[in-house]
């Protein structure tokens, strides 16, 4: 038996998988059992995760050159200075995302 073979929640089509978990969410937001965070914890929430992922000092280069070949496209910035530069400081800053440079 392999992992898509038709059965169970795993094999169901990803519109009938949406509407089960949203039916599960309003149960539990019915039933009270839902928790629903302060805006604190969704603020420690996100700073744990930003953590995580700025960890990937790949993954941070990459979104910073994605960023700044963006803003090459778009020609001169907002806030000014070359899209080149705005390019290298993505670089540079997921490069640096973890206080090391993999240069």
């Amino acid at each position: 038996m392999t992992k898509n073979d038709g059965r169970g929640f795993a094999g169901m089509d990803e519109d009938r998988r949406r509407e089960i978990a949203s039916e599960g969410g309003r149960a539990a937001h019915e039933s009270g059992n839902a928790h629903e965070f302060t805006s604190e914890e969704a603020r420690e929430a996100g700073r744990k995760g930003g953590e995580a992922v700025s960890q990937d000092r790949q993954h941070m280069a990459e979104i910073g050159q994605k960023g700044g070949e963006a803003s090459r496209s778009r020609g001169e910035s907002q806030r000014g200075g070359s899209s080149e530069q705005h390019a290298e400081a993505g670089r540079t800053g997921g490069e640096n995302a973890q206080g090391g440079n993999t240069r």
